[in-house]
């Protein structure tokens, strides 16, 4: 049997950074609060020229780069993304074409937070059955251009950005165990309501409603794996609150040192948080060849999943 197995990690951040103490100036909110209840310090904002596929474009090339292989190695392009640059053709069939990349399958998927989760997951099971064996995971976001910036509740957690992994069959597993889930009744609390618009939250339920969700969903990831949590090495948690981050080290009694954590960086960047915090760690050292990680993520839908990974 042929597993799925990270062979390289890449991710990009647009130029601007848009402070805290940026945003005291445009809604009343304060540096202190959003640190508080987020523990968002900066986020990136896309500039007005860039989209989705450019920050997509040079994750991905990052990627690429690290895993030493070229346009003519992958059969597959998945790319995750909310804000995708147009209705039709998908962003993975505009990547492709930027990549030099013809002829393979290429598609988007849309699970707002959990995208990228959900794509590793699709990514995984093509080269399971034999039908893929180098595939472009990207997720990739311009989270801004679906912001209220008057909307104090909403604009000070979101920022772009995009991260991307190569995954390569191999003979044992990197991809240990993968469980996802979705339940649309939860749709109001977190959506676009009409056609493409801005975002609305209700914060306190979905605060309250994904520390349940990412609890559990780690633990049932780890079950359908029979791996104990002891022998966890790292948690690569969605990037979307600190203290959801927290809550869900401590159901896995790992402490916040093994926990890795760019929110206060980066803001929350939807499909995009996963693969960006993974970069992060494994270009600083911190994860290493063998490593058990979880990854988890919740998003609007509402959408939920786990990935339990040998890297």
């Amino acid at each position: 049997m042929r597993y799925g197995k990270i062979a390289g990690t890449g991710s990009y951040l647009p130029e601007k950074i848009l402070h805290n103490l940026d945003l005291e100036k445009m809604v009343d909110t304060t540096d202190a609060w959003i640190r508080e209840r987020t523990g968002i310090v900066k986020r990136h904002i896309a500039a007005p020229n860039q989209t989705c596929s450019d920050l997509a474009e040079i994750a991905a090339k990052r990627a690429m780069s690290a895993a030493h292989v070229t346009a003519k190695d992958i059969d597959l392009i998945i790319v995750a993304t909310t804000t995708p640059d147009q209705v039709f053709p998908s962003t993975a069939c505009l990547l492709q074409q930027r990549l030099g990349i013809y002829g393979c399958p290429a598609f988007d998927v849309q699970a707002v937070c959990t995208g990228f989760i959900y794509a590793l997951t699709i990514a995984d099971k093509f080269i399971h059955t034999g039908t893929a064996s180098c595939v472009l995971v990207v997720g990739s976001e311009v989270l801004s251009r679906i912001t209220d910036w008057h909307d104090r509740n909403t604009c000070v957690l979101f920022g772009d950005g995009a991260g991307a992994v190569i995954l390569r069959g191999a003979s044992e597993p990197g991809i240990v165990a993968t469980k996802l889930h979705a339940d649309g009744s939860y749709k109001d609390l977190l959506e676009v309501p009409a056609g493409v618009g801005f975002m609305t939250m209700k914060g306190n339920e979905v605060f309250k409603f994904a520390v349940r969700t990412l609890e559990r969903i780690a633990e049932e990831t780890l079950t359908a794996a029979d791996f104990e949590k002891s022998k966890l090495d790292w948690l690569v948690p969605h990037q979307a609150n600190i203290r959801i981050i927290q809550a869900t080290a401590r159901k896995l009694n790992l402490p916040m040192e093994r926990v890795i954590v760019t929110i206060d960086e980066h803001g929350n960047t939807s499909a995009a948080s996963i693969p960006l915090a993974l970069d992060v760690a494994v270009r600083d050292g911190r994860i290493r060849h063998g490593d058990n990680l979880l990854m988890e993520a919740f998003g609007g839908g509402f959408t939920w999943g786990g990935v339990l990974v040998t890297f």
